[in-house]
């Protein structure tokens, strides 16, 4: 009865805060500055106020509805997990109707601006990678298979692209390799992580690679997948999207995260899972911050 009291308690003080951290605002940030670049990209004119603004609150707020779902559906989970214990919905602080509700008021927002001030295409494309989290990943995939992280990856590597469509109102080849890069790069940054919280996913009953497979098996799929990722990051130069900064910036921070890997493999660090997972966030802010950086450049050459 106390337990229910103070839980009651806490929903009735619960903050802006609270409804903030229900839309998971430090992997937002992360996502809108790919949005940004992907609409950077995509012109050589200039982006418009409306699209800039409007455009990237409108993927935003569809993230952070896709982000509040994932804290109702993920409750159970997030009680086992040390990292996620103090979550909002876990906590009481915020009911999980309340959570819902807040994230249909966002998805509604969210697409109510994205059709008003770009264009149809950007819409339905961001509602897909919303229901793709939410819906596929959260409420299927992460418990169904080791390979949730690499399907699901898909939802979440769309930000860029969405920018890019936002601007251009159509699809085309430079959008899906911004896809691709960040898609290459969700799962030796996950697993990175799920190595480091095996234990936890075990207690959760999260068929997570490390859980299934054993983190030899794991390690052996970051390298390889950090190989693939390495790769692709390349493809901007070979297409001539991009120029030679990026190329040595695609190059020097590849080249680290391929060395991040192979600690990892070898386990010759200690915390080396935690480390890779840090350096893999840095690794993709910094790579498209270069992306942008050279595509400015070369509009000056």
């Amino acid at each position: 009865m106390a337990t229910l009291l103070s839980e009651r308690e806490a929903r009735v003080h619960a903050s802006w805060r609270d409804y903030l951290e229900l839309t998971k605002p430090k992997v937002l940030v992360l996502m809108l500055i790919t949005s940004l670049v992907g609409m950077f990209l995509a012109t050589r004119a200039g982006v418009s106020w409306e699209v800039l603004i409007f455009g990237n609150l409108g993927i935003a707020l569809c993230a952070g509805s896709a982000a509040a779902v994932n804290h109702v559906v993920d409750r159970r989970i997030d009680s086992i997990m040390a990292r996620t214990l103090k979550r909002p919905v876990v906590n009481g602080r915020v009911s999980p109707v309340a959570a819902l509700v807040f994230a249909l008021l966002l998805a509604v927002a969210g697409q109510v601006m994205l059709l008003h001030f770009t264009n149809e295409l950007t819409a339905w494309l961001t509602l897909a990678s919303l229901l793709g989290y939410a819906v596929i990943y959260t409420g299927f995939l992460k418990r169904a298979t080791p390979q949730n992280i690499v399907i699901g990856g898909l939802a979440g590597a769309a930000p860029p692209m969405l920018g890019w469509v936002a601007v251009t109102g159509h699809l085309s080849a430079e959008p899906l390799l911004l896809v691709l890069i960040i898609f290459a790069w969700t799962p030796p940054h996950f697993w990175a992580l799920a190595i480091h919280r095996k234990e936890e996913y075990a207690k959760a009953d999260i068929p997570m690679l490390p859980v299934t497979h054993g983190e030899h098996y794991t390690k052996v799929h970051i390298l390889l997948y950090t190989l693939v990722m390495f790769a692709v990051s390349l493809l901007p130069y070979a297409i001539h999207m991009s120029g030679l900064l990026y190329l040595v910036c695609a190059i020097g921070l590849g080249g680290r995260f391929l060395q991040w890997a192979w600690v990892l493999y070898r386990d010759s660090r200690p915390h080396a899972a935690i480390k890779t997972f840090k350096y893999s966030i840095a690794y993709l802010f910094l790579l498209f911050i270069a992306l942008l950086v050279d595509h400015y450049l070369l509009l000056n050459i």
